[in-house]
């Protein structure tokens, strides 16, 4: 099956924008696109995703699926086990395990 090229007949509408006025089309373009995935993944996450988000933070395996578990009895996945980790790690004043080493 060939493709129509339709190319001038649906870009019309740009032709006349200047380059700072397509970037700004863009973005918002972008924008209405990537917002629905957002406010997905805002509401909606699960337990591998958050044991995924640990271990990139620097935790093994099995303390990260200990951490969701216990997250996961209170109620508390939708908060983010990254984002609960963190805020009771500065209100202990613990460093978590991803700046535990050295940077040099």
């Amino acid at each position: 099956m060939k493709r129509v090229d339709d190319f001038e007949t649906r870009s019309k509408h740009l032709q006349h924008m200047t380059d700072e006025e397509l970037d700004a089309y863009f973005w918002e373009l972008a924008e209405k696109i990537v917002d629905p995935l957002i406010e997905s993944a805002y509401y909606h996450t699960s337990p591998s995703i958050e044991r995924s988000v640990l271990l990139r933070m620097g935790f093994s395996g099995i303390e990260a699926k200990e951490i969701v578990n216990r997250i996961e009895e209170r109620g508390l996945l939708p908060k983010g086990a990254g984002n609960i980790v963190l805020k009771v790690a500065e209100r202990l004043k613990k460093r978590l395990p991803c700046c535990w080493k050295s940077h040099s």
